[in-house]
């Protein structure tokens, strides 16, 4: 990010018939974010003045620019990516209104990986809608994922502002495949980006992770499922080796029920519905779901497109709005994270007798040698 200029925050939006321009519109509202930062809308004028009027939301001056290089900073700005007679249905999925959101984002990942964004918002697709041949991925994760290249190895965290903090091992996959993807080495992967994305993307210098179980009762010692016993277990205690600071498998159900979840940083579910579940029950209006593990920042409303109430003004805009905020934070906690880890101190050492080989910590003071 350039330090020299507040943050280009580019903001794609998403399906056209769901409630994306809606919670834009009213999550800019908020003068504090020009403050913050400076929007750069992907999409289309003349569709944000189509809500703007079906709505009757206050209107937001937009400044079209052509080039997100281009943007002024305490302006609204908005780049025009689809054609002006894009037919626009409110709460309807369509192949059009897939391939707007499309090019949206694609158009926005290439300014964000040649600088013209510094970080990157997404409104909600349809997954149906935007999948076509030129978009055979499951979702935004795993279009972020190749487009960031180098083996990035995403990681869906969702999140409350200084709250819960939720991750999965695994993402879209439908369910009857689950098993066989926990494994020892999946889980133990997933626990130590967690970790690292506790320490770098949220300044948490010693989280403390919760791993749920995937079966009833944490597996009732093997009676409801072995996946405990013979990958999730020991993927804590290898974690545990490593000094990392977690702990479980915890049964899901007793888990939130008992609201343990205040008592960690971070909680790992083993698939999406297992953890989207309880986190959307305690925060769906104001949840960000962030992708970690990308060499960029990204964020989004935890919401999807709500077509069943798309076009009726009754969106709330609270979740797109702590998107941008998050995203402007966890930028802000890399620089410093980075910034401290930049030239670490070395261990050094003196010989002090030969004959013996007894060494000198010149890190320790003079109390501790």
């Amino acid at each position: 990010m350039n330090l020299d200029r507040k943050p280009r925050v580019g903001i794609t939006h998403g399906d056209i018939n769901g409630v994306g321009y809606e919670v834009i519109m009213k999550a800019l509202e908020d003068n504090r974010i020009l403050e913050l930062c400076t929007p750069v809308i992907y999409g289309s004028a003349k569709i944000a003045a189509y809500y703007r009027k079906a709505l009757g939301v206050p209107g937001i001056p937009l400044n079209q620019v052509r080039d997100a290089a281009d943007a002024r900073d305490e302006q609204y700005n908005i780049i025009n990516v689809v054609a002006e007679d894009t037919k626009v249905e409110p709460g309807f999925e369509s192949p059009i209104a897939g391939a707007a959101a499309r090019v949206a984002l694609e158009r926005a990942v290439d300014d964000l990986k040649n600088g013209g964004i510094d970080l990157l918002v997404t409104a909600p697709i349809s997954k149906h809608s935007i999948h076509s041949d030129e978009f055979p991925y499951p979702g935004h994760t795993e279009f972020l994922a190749a487009a960031a290249g180098d083996g990035a190895r995403p990681l869906m965290i969702m999140c409350v502002p200084d709250g819960l903090r939720l991750a999965l091992v695994t993402t879209h996959l439908p369910l009857s495949q689950v098993p066989e993807a926990i494994t020892r080495a999946s889980v133990l992967d997933k626990i130590k980006q967690f970790d690292s994305s506790l320490r770098r993307d949220f300044g948490l210098s010693r989280p403390r992770i919760a791993v749920l179980s995937l079966n009833p009762h944490a597996g009732e010692q093997g009676m409801l499922g072995t996946e405990e016993a013979d990958a999730i277990a020991p993927a804590i205690a290898d974690a545990q080796n490593a000094r990392i600071n977690c702990f479980g498998p915890y049964a899901s159900d007793g888990f939130f029920g008992n609201e343990l979840y205040k008592k960690f940083d971070g909680v790992l579910a083993m698939y999406h519905d297992q953890g989207l579940t309880p986190f959307k029950t305690l925060a769906m209006d104001c949840g960000v779901n962030f992708t970690a593990g990308l060499p960029f920042v990204r964020t989004s409303p935890d919401h999807g497109t709500a077509f069943d109430i798309a076009g009726q003004g009754v969106a709330s805009p609270d979740s797109m709005r702590q998107a941008i905020y998050m995203a402007i934070d966890v930028a802000r906690n890399r620089e410093r994270y980075d910034a401290s880890h930049a030239n670490p101190l070395r261990r050094q050492y003196v010989e002090k007798n030969k004959s013996d080989n007894v060494v000198l910590d010149l890190t320790k003071s003079s109390d501790d040698a």
